[in-house]
């Protein structure tokens, strides 16, 4: 079976950076990982992808990207009907949030990283 597939918005090929720490711990963990970001690299073996996903192909968008940069992807997240959005520490976005949720999308405030490591996930 297919685990849902995670869209990490913001990834980075900085191995300093949650983003980078989140789509290693995904994919170690046996979770599908789809990392988007501006600048080509590499996460380990995964490549930073910079083509948006196709629509209906993510279930879940972790977002590394504060709130004034997510106004660009707003359209481009809801296009993919996600199950759910985590707003990461930093990335809180109470309207984003409230348009989240009007769409029927589950949001939550807290970090992949803890979700991860304490099965919350």
């Amino acid at each position: 079976m297919q685990t849902p597939t995670t869209l990490v918005l913001g990834a980075s090929s900085n191995p300093e950076r949650y983003s980078f720490l989140a789509t290693h711990l995904l994919h170690e963990k046996g979770y599908a990982v789809y990392p988007f970001g501006i600048k080509k690299g590499q996460i380990g073996d995964i490549v930073i992808l910079n083509e948006w996903p196709k629509a209906g192909t993510i279930d879940t968008v972790t977002l590394y990207v504060g709130p004034s940069g997510q106004v660009e992807y707003y359209d481009a997240i809801m296009g993919l009907s996600p199950r759910r959005i985590i707003f990461n520490p930093g990335t809180e976005n109470e309207a984003f949030t409230m348009v989240a949720k009007q769409k029927g999308i589950e949001t939550m405030d807290a970090c992949t990283l803890v979700l991860l490591n304490t099965g919350q996930y």
